[in-house]
This record gives C-alpha cells, structure tokens and sequence, in this order.
C-alpha cells in the first residue's frame, strides 16, 4: 500500500491509507483534525463538510484517491477575514445548539459567501442543505446576512490594497505583503473602524512608498 499524499489547510502530509479510506477518517484519525465530524455516513447530512479546492464537499463519502493534489480546508484552516468574519457571526448570533453540525455549517457558509457576498434568504436556503437537528436555521441565516453586512460596510480597503503603479492584473495584493511586481513591501494595515475619509489617508499613506 503506497502512501498517499494530501495537501491539507497548507500543509503537505504522507498517510498510509486505503484508496478508498473517506477523506474524513484521514482527518480525523491520521491527521487529528477532529474538528470536521461524522454525522450519517451517506453524505446527507453536512457534519463533515470541508472544502476542496474551495468547494465544500462531503467528506464521509470522498475516498483520499479522488482529492489527488486538490487542496483541502477543514474548518481549523479558516484564516482569511471572510473566514474569521463567518465564526465570529456565528458567536454573535448565538448560533450553535448542541454545537455538533456547526462545522459543518460555517464551511457550507464560508463555500456560499465566496460566490455570493450578498445572499438572499432563498440563496441561503438553496445553498445550506447541511441538517441541523436542534433547528438553527434561522439563526445561521442571520449569522450569513450579519457577514454580507459588515463586508459591505467595510468595503475592500479592509483587506486588499490597490497599488498605486503598477496594473490592475499585476497590484492588488495583500496589506502588510509584498508586491508582486516591485518586491516592497506595504507593512502598515488599514482598520477596520474608522470612516471612509481616515481610510483614504492611510491608504496614501500606504502608497507613499511610489515616491521612493
């Protein structure tokens, strides 16, 4: 049996496993990600869903063999703002009952908002077909409209940074990284509170490094 590799929230890994082992038993028992959980087996129900190649996926019925080089996200891989933004929702909200699908749901909502910055109830409803069994619907819904709201208030300035030389194609990248194209580096990070006039001007102030 040769071992099959799995790249997984970035990280490169060898397991030794069946062809035909469910990606959730690899998480679970050979990697330790235990946060992705087994609910029915039969792919229904939604506990175990992870995103592959951004795309959430159930993971009790994907055998290892049909990730491949696929890059898989399990929910203590969320990082990103959006990411972060979807749990703190879900706290906010009071989502979370018995707690044992909520895994589950804030991937299927991370895949939804990735797509869909704004859903309607009837987008949600259509794209969240995870069961919950203590019925916290409505409360996810809140949680999803609660992220497309405060994404819309924050606008982009959060979390990219346009440069102020180069082309589109080759400047937007991430505040506190390194562009792409001219290798400096944009260290200071723009806040999330604040109006829009005080963003403007640590974005020149950002953009300042032109003139170097």
């Amino acid at each position: 049996m040769a071992p099959i590799s799995l790249k997984v929230n970035g990280a490169a890994h060898e397991i030794d496993v069946d062809d035909d082992t469910p990606l959730l038993w690899a998480l679970r028992d050979n990697l330790g990600l235990t946060g992705t959980k087994f609910g029915c087996g039969i792919g229904a129900c939604g506990a175990c869903t992870v995103h592959v190649d951004g795309v959430a996926t159930r993971s009790c019925v994907t055998p290892v063999s049909q990730v491949g080089s696929k890059k898989v996200t399990t929910v203590e891989g969320l990082n990103s703002r959006r990411e972060r933004a979807v749990q703190q929702a879900w706290i906010a909200e009071d989502v979370p009952q018995c707690g044992y699908c909520q895994s589950g749901q804030i991937m299927a909502a991370v895949a939804l908002l990735k797509t869909n910055k704004d859903p309607s109830d009837a987008d949600i409803d259509a794209a969240m077909t995870n069961i919950c069994r203590c019925g916290t619907y409505q409360g996810i819904r809140a949680a999803i409209h609660r992220v497309a709201r405060s994404t819309a208030s924050r606008g982009e300035a959060d979390s990219e940074f346009h440069h102020p030389i180069h082309p589109p194609r080759l400047r937007r990248h991430r505040l506190g990284g390194e562009c792409r194209s001219c290798g400096r580096v944009l260290s200071r990070r723009l806040r999330s509170s604040g109006t829009s006039a005080g963003r403007d001007r640590q974005a020149e102030r950002l953009a300042a490094h032109r003139l170097g």
